[in-house]
């Protein structure tokens, strides 16, 4: 798993204002909880919290003000539109600690012979995982599958130390028979544009 560096301050303003003041000079507020204690307001840079996040579950050097915080992002905010960095919610962790975390479905392979779809029930999979040792991803190989067939979540090889946060028996992907395209719509369409040119 990818580990980052961030430099980061205490938050002494809160509010609309205040948020806006913060996105104007390209930082982020954020919450930290985790281990019972208080939660721990600070503020983040955009570009480097941006940059993070492209990585899956990444783990968080935190200096905030001269004091060190490992971190994972729990909750992440953004702007609908234009996508910018709104809120973060961070969650400590030490080492050798399991959190609970959703890693990344990749498939790959080829289905079998037919007109079929693979359905993601689960685009990410909970899992638990040692803080500093989570997965980035897991591959899945759908390869021959048809149409009817299920991978359940006990079916899916996971890295040493990583172990399930749902029930086996739960179907994570499976195979659907596509559904014929009905053509007499589209052919009465054209048959209408025809006879209007003919006019």
């Amino acid at each position: 798993m990818a580990e980052v560096n961030v430099a980061a301050t205490v938050r002494t303003e809160f509010g609309k204002g205040a948020s806006r003041r913060l996105r104007q000079v390209e930082k982020v507020p954020a919450v930290i909880y985790g281990h019972g204690a208080e939660p721990v307001h600070v503020v983040l840079p955009s570009y480097d919290m941006m940059m993070a996040l492209k990585n899956s579950n990444v783990l968080i050097n935190l200096d905030i003000e001269g004091k060190k915080e490992l971190v994972i992002p729990k909750a992440v905010q953004r702007e609908a539109i234009r996508g910018f960095l709104v809120h973060i919610d961070l969650l400590t962790v030490k080492k050798g600690e399991k959190v609970q975390v959703e890693i990344p479905l990749h498939t790959e392979g080829d289905l079998g012979p037919g007109q079929n779809l693979v359905e993601h029930v689960y685009n990410a999979l909970p899992v638990e995982a040692e803080a500093t040792h989570i997965p980035e991803s897991v591959s899945v190989s759908i390869e021959g599958l048809v149409a009817g067939d299920q991978i359940l979540a006990k079916d899916i090889a996971l890295p040493k130390g990583t172990s399930l946060a749902i029930e086996g028996d739960e179907t994570v992907i499976q195979v659907l028979a596509a559904q014929a395209e009905e053509p007499s719509a589209e052919g009465e369409g054209e048959e209408s544009e025809g006879e209007g040119s003919a006019e």
